[in-house]
This record gives structure tokens, sequence and C-alpha cells, in this order.
């Protein structure tokens, strides 16, 4: 157990420094210790486990306006933001690593895509303990609060749940926080396996072709309705909050 701790954490993510979910990530976070934000200056989803390569990366103060917060915007991907942070913003190496809360959940093959668990992967090789955290998708922003009820509520829970156990060094655990409704969620289901059988039936739109032969093509992404017994997109169709270890990190 590790009530009287005071943490020292990290936390990135792929959606960008003015993200919703990431300042009520920190929020959460700063309960616990010292909080280090390092996060893109900008979108950067889908980048899975990517690094920039030959190109000189910007570091830039931010204010979170939150008590025991440092936060600071870069202009590189989810994974320049972990090394950076690690190594050469904070003063200490972190004693845990959030990424999250991304907008969309990342359960199945998304964790492969994933820039949100790609930056946990990164922690997870440096040796450190790392939690992804992620919710139902939404568009408008004005509706954020009333659509991650249930992760209102159950962030603290969770967090405190998963601080006061013994966190592995180079493990990565991946939270999904359920858009249902509050009153048809079921509570929290633990050692949910990553359903890689179970994906999203994913296709392109073509929007336009040009005269000169080029054509414009769009993802669209469409919504699945089947899981297996036991996978982390099973709990997330229930209405659950799940939890699980993503197992391909040697």
């Amino acid at each position: 157990m590790n009530n009287n701790k005071k943490w020292k954490i990290l936390i990135t993510n792929d959606d960008g420094i003015s993200s919703d979910g990431l300042l009520r990530l920190a929020k959460e976070a700063a309960k616990w210790g010292e909080v280090w934000v390092v996060a893109p200056d900008s979108q950067r989803s889908a980048a899975s486990h990517s690094l920039t390569i030959d190109v000189p990366l910007n570091v830039k103060p931010e204010d979170f306006g939150i008590e025991g917060v440092h936060a600071f915007s870069c202009s590189g991907l989810p994974s320049d933001c972990v090394r950076l942070g690690s190594k050469y913003i904070m003063p200490e190496e972190p004693d845990v690593v959030f990424s999250g809360i991304n907008n969309g959940f990342n359960v199945g093959t998304d964790i492969q895509y994933s820039a949100t668990v790609g930056a946990a992967f990164d922690a997870a090789m440096s040796g450190y303990p790392a939690i992804a955290f992620s919710e139902g998708f939404t568009l408008d922003e004005r509706e954020k609060d009333a659509e991650h009820i249930v992760t209102n509520a159950y962030l603290p829970k969770v967090v405190e749940e998963l601080l006061n156990e013994d966190l592995v060094p180079g493990q990565v655990i991946n939270v999904n926080f359920p858009d249902c409704p509050m009153d048809e969620c079921g509570g929290i289901l633990r050692n949910r396996r990553v359903s890689m059988g179970n994906p999203y039936i994913d296709t392109y739109r073509l929007r336009e072709e040009r005269e000169d032969g080029t054509r414009r093509y769009t993802i669209h992404w469409v919504d699945r309705n089947y899981a297996d017994e036991g996978t982390d997109l099973r709990a997330i169709l229930d209405g659950f909050v799940s939890i699980g270890v993503v197992n391909n990190i040697s």
C-alpha cells in the first residue's frame, strides 16, 4: 500500500496541451503529489509509438493554474514528451507516468494505433509504471461534462486503487471509461483482456476526385457492437469501467 507516498507523476496525452481530459487528469493527479505535464502543442492522435527524428523540438512553459502542477507544451509527439519530460524536464525521474484522458476509447486493435497508449509504452520501455486513460468520444465541447459523467465519478476511485497497489515498472495498465449515463454504469471490471479479435471496421470515404486524378479520402469510423466475454471492449459495451494490462511490452 502507498497511502502516504508523495508521488512524482509525469502526464502526457495525444489530444494536445489544451485537452479537457488532460486538465481533468492533472487535477486528480495533483491530489497525490507533484505533477509534471509535458504534452503535445496540438492534436497527435493515432501517432502510435512514433518519435520525432532530425527535427528540433520546442518545449514551452504553460500555465495550468493548478497548484502542484508544472506544465509544458512540446512540438513533438507523445513519446517525445515522455522522454523529454522524464529525463530532461523533471528534476527527478517520475514514479509513474499517466497518459490521457484520451477523447475516445482505446481498446482492441486501437491499442496498436493509439498515441495515448504509445506514450505509455515508451514510459514502460524506460522502466516506469504507466497508466493510459481513455473515455467515450465526443465532438461537442459543451457536452463534455455531461457525456463524461462516469469518468468524472470513477476517476478518483480508479487512481486511488491503482496508486495504492504495487505498480510494476515496465507495465502498462489500460483504463477505459464508458460513455453511458451514470445509472447504466455497472462499476469497475478488472483484468480485462485486450480484445484484439474485435476491431472497429474502419473504412475510407472518397470525398473528392479532381480533374488531375487526385482523390481525397477521409477515414470513417464504424462503431462495433460485438465483443468476446472477458475483454476490454465487452466491458465498455456493457457499461463498465475497464481496467486491464497491455502485455505486448517484453
